[in-house]
């Protein structure tokens, strides 16, 4: 049984709801990520923050086969993550 901390399984939730794709200062994040408003605040002035992923944390889930490139034959800093069905599996069992 592998265990992972709270920001890995922060980072794999991430991944779950779409592909990560590389964002400035070493961070990972969805494709045309946008500060989006909490749907229950009617005048939308609270907004919620990007989330993202460190590479180091991308790193750390990739060593175990939970997240894997789309991509092979790109610059591997550059390319698209996604979360592999062992990752999803994790998921399911643990959280």
């Amino acid at each position: 049984m592998i265990e992972l901390t709270p920001s890995q399984i922060a980072a794999l939730k991430l991944a779950r709801d779409g592909d990560l794709y590389p964002q400035p200062a070493n961070k990972w994040t969805h494709e045309n990520a946008t500060v989006t408003y909490a749907k229950t605040d009617r005048w939308k002035e609270r907004p919620q923050k990007i989330k993202s992923v460190t590479a180091k944390t991308l790193g750390e889930l990739k060593e175990p086969g939970f997240l894997e490139r789309r991509h092979l034959d790109d610059d591997a800093s550059k390319d698209v993550y996604g979360i592999t069905m062992a990752g999803k599996m994790w998921l399911l069992k643990n959280k």
